[in-house]
């Protein structure tokens, strides 16, 4: 594995033992999990944005320019999927997951299903 900024939606305070936001465009804020050939390179928390400014939209754009380019997510709809897709954004289900570090070990032993126009876990909007 390459380098990778992996984004995953917290509650507070945020880091590898807090609990998994199962909604990513109303969690907390996100853990910041930056990955290089394996190994964490270092874990920072970016606040989330308000929900209503840009819809669903705001939180894909925000993580796209904080460079983000894989994100783990309890579920969404196909709008921001599309959003993701987009930006260049890879997205993951890890729903599973208690916490961000279980989602971030099962992201990088390759077990996460990637969300796909064909699957799309919880369906519902951001």
């Amino acid at each position: 594995m390459e380098k990778k900024r992996i984004a995953v939606p917290s509650t507070n305070p945020g880091g590898l033992d807090s609990a998994l936001g199962q909604h990513f465009g109303h969690c907390d804020l996100y853990t910041i999990i930056d990955v290089e050939n394996g190994d964490v390179s270092s874990v920072e928390t970016l606040p989330n944005v308000p929900h209503v400014q840009g819809g669903c939209m705001a939180p894909v754009n925000y993580l796209a320019e904080n460079k983000v380019d894989t994100l783990i997510a309890g579920g969404m709809g196909m709008r921001p999927l599309m959003g993701f897709n987009q930006v260049g954004i890879d997205v993951f289900y890890g729903g599973d997951a208690q916490k961000v570090g279980d989602a971030l070990s099962a992201f990088m032993s390759g077990s996460l299903v990637k969300f796909t126009s064909e699957y799309t876990c919880g369906g519902g909007q951001a």
